[in-house]
């Protein structure tokens, strides 16, 4: 059963016959000033409606562009990892190929630097043997003789081929101590490196683009 709702009589009387209320008839006739401020209260509320569909259509866009981008941010972080491990690899293969080329014209240039770096150790040194690739020895007898006698060394330098060694490699043997340089163990170690720090770096490191 529904419920009953009283009844408003627009005029009401009093006992006598009077009127005792009577409710407001709705106004059919405006002043032109009453015209211009219903219009403009209408534009005003047409505007206000208008600026809060547009401000809701502009939230849930950037509600959409946000959750876009959060989808795509895994993504993107693979991509620029993906892009420094190529980026090293390639820096990798330029800098063999550079040291090969070097070798190459320079096969000498790592023994002279080993040797530099040594020269207290040889300084008191009674003998000095140094171990090269086959066909290098007599280039190497020839090259390093002067960088040998620079670093103080005055024992007994002996210059020998081992068939054991890769090209452009050498040992150093002066009796208390050794050295030794394998240029393709080194690129190896150099590779090693680079490949453990990208992968603790993993897809947490700095931004491509600086700010992001």
């Amino acid at each position: 059963m529904t419920g009953l709702q009283k009844f408003a009589f627009d005029t009401e009387f009093d006992s006598a016959g009077g009127v005792a209320f009577q409710a407001p008839r709705p106004k059919t006739h405006f002043t032109p000033e009453e015209v211009e401020q219903i219009r403009a209260d209408a534009y005003a509320q047409g505007e206000r409606a208008g600026l809060q569909s547009v401000n809701a259509a502009q939230a849930r866009a950037m509600a959409e562009v946000a959750a876009a981008c959060r989808q795509a941010l895994p993504t993107l972080a693979q991509v620029a990892h993906e892009h420094r491990l190529g980026s090293a690899q390639l820096a990798l293969a330029c800098g063999r190929a550079i040291a090969d080329a070097a070798l190459t014209r320079f096969p000498e240039a790592p023994l002279q630097a080993a040797l530099e770096s040594l020269a207290r150790e040889l300084e008191a040194a009674p003998r000095l043997v140094i171990s090269v690739a086959p066909g290098l020895a007599d280039y190497v007898q020839e090259k390093v003789g002067n960088t040998v006698a620079a670093t103080g060394f005055v024992g007994a330098l002996t210059v020998r081929t081992d068939g054991s060694l890769a090209p452009y490699a050498f040992t150093l043997d002066f009796g208390d101590g050794a050295a030794a340089f394998d240029p393709q163990a080194a690129a190896e170690r150099v590779s090693a490196a680079l490949e453990a720090a990208l992968a603790a770096e993993g897809l947490h490191a700095e931004p491509l683009i600086p700010g992001t």
